[in-house]
């Protein structure tokens, strides 16, 4: 039946492509068979192999379908537009490995030219006129727990940068998973010509002129220094490449999302993380259970801070239930003691819809610590933006009376599409010191846009910061200038918000939902900077540099010079692997925590063995466990550890156990091997095999956490 299904199909799609084009109207399984015969053409499939095959549809802007052929243990997925662009593909097959090779990696191999060729040759079939990309690896550095070789990067239209992205993935050879973005898909209007008429220059200086900085204060370890910063409520603007016009991206993108059909309501949540309810146990109480309980003495009951709250009006707890309360210890900061904070749960029913507010508190004084609550988006906001302000401060004011805050604008927020209207007024507050703002110490406060009470609070502060003079500061000008000799005008394919045509069939649709503008793909000047900055030094005028945010932070050594092991150490710190400190210490004696530090940090998290916390060590520790390197009760931190010890471990992690414990089996070419006692000798002659350990085995010294970090590598470079 399934080879009967086959032979129909594939006579249906011969059929399909004899069509007459002048066709009235295309039957949807005619259009499936048209796509999937163009798909397959496309990428040169062969599909006999796999027994059944399904399309489906969904349309936004344009028709998109997905196409899946499944067979026993194997399967192949393409999403591909109305004309045959492949959008994205994958291919998946059951793979066989073990479990052991799963939880223990190893190195896979680079990217080589046969795989750099498969992705080149699959992206000259899907990639269409106009459209090229480079090869770049993916973001994050070297993985230990993929295998092949990834890229991804923009695509480049008609030799011009553009939003459009893709991804592509090859393992031995064979292209494993793809995806890209189409225009067709996300805007409206198609590519427009690559041609600029406008003047790059005056672009550039018309760009230049929409720079806006503000002074500041920003947070350097424990001083706070003055630097002039990006104006978070300044607008984006470009510069259309065709005309010259001014573009105000940002106020483009607030007519769009204020123009778009809003979703149903949901509700809202600004509450930190929950804290476990404190127990008691109050029989067989021990010294340390009892002192644990002094603590809490003098705190207050649910019922007393329930009153203390609702004598103040502006919670707006009229109407509100306490629903229930829970008590949990703060560990104070430094000498400080230890805090009882309890939180309050509060709810009531307006209209149907359930309204909450939370409200944390010092157990012993009640002094008010946070307060989040919930409400449906969508409802109606009688108190203005402007009384929730007055309302805000005099709350503040009355809070905080000896904290000098200012109002500070927040970075401009477009709303997604489909989203409604906030039940709430959020603003920020920030320190002032010198008549300057310090977003470092900030309150963040809500209020309800129903009846004006206290929706939300929440603050971050510190008084140990140390403040900078205002003295000897540079002027606006010149730090606008050096701010703007940190871009460079560039010419590219953006996104941006245009008004919708009712002459265009796709543009029509949008607007019948009650759009007004869309994103359109245009030719545009615009500013970038080619390595990221934060902002300008208030006194020396000197851009600051950014700090990285990339997705993992690069494991250096400053002291591997001369070491044996500093090729090893290196290739490992490449995929992340090693220690999170700059002396990697490769001479030290290796020692059980050192080794389950360093196996552990191939699960991705990289620690500093000398100052890693309780419970970071605990984690890796149990990483450890999962992986084999050791057994629960044979935990030992401190304990020092010999070669053998290190290549029993490390084998065992990676799943040779059990066959280096068979004995009678094994030999070796060490020239100790008369003195490797009879349990350790197929450990040795695995090592050996491996690359572990060559001429001498040597298995009752003292191993060196560079002799671990070499042994390490060898194991990951075993083929899997």
């Amino acid at each position: 039946m399934k080879r009967l299904l086959s032979l129909t199909l594939a006579a249906a799609l011969l059929a399909a492509l004899t069509l007459p084009a002048a066709a009235a109207e295309e039957t949807q399984d005619a259009r499936l068979t048209r796509v999937t015969a163009l798909v397959k053409e496309t990428l040169a499939l062969d599909t006999g192999a796999y027994e059944s095959f399904r399309g489906n549809l969904s349309e936004h802007l344009v028709p998109v379908w997905d196409l899946s052929w499944e067979a026993d243990r194997r399967s192949l997925s393409v999403s591909a537009l109305e004309d045959g662009t492949v959008v994205s593909f994958y291919r998946w097959e059951y793979d066989p490995s073990p479990d052991t090779a799963r939880t223990f990696p190893a190195f896979p191999e680079r990217a080589g030219e046969a795989d750099r060729a498969a992705a080149r040759a699959f992206l000259s079939r899907v990639l269409r006129e106009g459209e090229t990309v480079e090869l770049q690896e993916m973001e994050g550095g070297l993985s230990l727990r993929t295998g092949g070789s990834s890229w991804s990067g923009t695509i480049s239209l008609n030799g011009l940068p553009s939003p459009l992205h893709y991804s592509i993935r090859v393992e031995n050879g064979q292209v494993e998973h793809f995806d890209r973005d189409v225009p067709e898909a996300a805007t409206v209007g198609g590519v427009p010509a690559p041609d600029p008429a406008a003047d790059p220059v005056q672009a550039g200086a018309d760009l230049e002129k929409t720079l806006k900085l503000q002074l500041e204060y920003v947070l350097e370890g424990q001083r706070a220094v003055l630097r002039y910063v990006p104006d978070p409520a300044a607008h984006d603007f470009l510069v259309d490449a065709k005309t010259g016009e001014l573009l105000d991206l940002t106020e483009l993108e607030e007519r769009l999302s204020q123009g778009s059909d809003l979703a149903a309501g949901r509700g809202a949540s600004n509450a930190p993380t929950a804290k476990a309810e404190m127990a008691t146990d109050e029989a067989g109480l021990t010294q340390v259970e009892q002192e644990g309980i002094r603590q809490l003495e003098g705190v207050l009951s649910p019922e007393s801070l329930d009153k203390t709250l609702r004598s103040v009006s502006a919670y707006g707890l009229r109407g509100y239930a306490l629903t229930g309360s829970a008590y949990a210890g703060q560990s104070g900061k430094d000498q400080e003691e230890e805090r009882i904070l309890a939180t309050l749960r509060y709810a009531r029913t307006d209209g149907g819809e359930r309204l909450t507010r939370n409200i944390t508190v010092d157990a012993k004084t009640g002094e008010v610590e946070s307060v989040w609550s919930s409400a449906p988006y969508g409802r109606e906001k009688p108190v203005t933006e402007e009384e929730a302000l007055k309302k805000a401060q005099a709350f503040l004011k009355t809070l905080y009376p000896k904290r000098t805050l200012v109002l500070h604008p927040e970075d401009a927020a477009i709303m997604p599409l489909g989203t409604q209207e906030r039940p709430d007024w959020k603003f920020t507050f920030v320190q002032a010191v010198n008549g300057l703002p310090f977003p470092g110490n900030a309150v963040q406060i809500a209020i309800d846009g129903a009846d004006g009470s206290l929706y939300a609070l929440s603050s971050n502060w510190d008084g140990a910061v140390v403040f900078d003079s205002a003295d000897g500061l540079i002027s606006m000008e010149t730090a606008v200038s050096a701010w703007a000799g940190t871009y460079e005008s560039l010419l590219a394919y953006r996104n941006v918000p245009q008004t919708l045509s009712k002459s265009d069939p796709v543009q029509a649709k949008l607007l019948e939902q009650g759009m007004e503008y869309y994103h359109a793909l245009r030719l545009t000047y615009g500013l970038e900077q080619e390595e990221a900055y934060s902002g300008v030094d208030a006194k020396t005028g000197t851009p600051v540099r950014e700090e990285s945010k990339a997705f993992r932070t690069p494991l250096t050594y400053q002291d591997l010079s001369g070491s044996p092991a500093k090729a090893d150490i290196e290739k490992l710190a490449e995929y992340g692997a090693g220690y999170q400190s700059g002396k990697f210490r490769p001479n030290k004696n290796l020692t059980q925590w050192d080794l389950v530090c360093l196996v552990s940090s191939l699960q991705g998290v990289a620690l500093d063995p000398e100052n890693a916390e309780k419970d970071s060590r605990d984690s890796a520790y149990y990483a450890a466990f999962r992986m084999g390197l050791l057994r629960v009760w044979e935990r030992d931190d401190g304990a020092v550890l010999s070669r053998a010890d290190a290549v029993r471990m490390l084998l065992n992690a990676a799943g040779y156990g059990p066959a280096a414990r068979l004995s009678g089996i094994y030999t070796c070419s060490y020239t100790d091997k008369a003195s490797i006692p009879a349990e350790d000798l197929g450990y040795a002659a695995l090592a050996q095999a491996l690359g572990m350990a060559e001429g001498t085995f040597a298995g009752t010294r003292t191993a060196t956490r560079g002799e671990a970090a070499s042994m390490l590598c060898r194991v990951l470079e075993r083929e899997l």
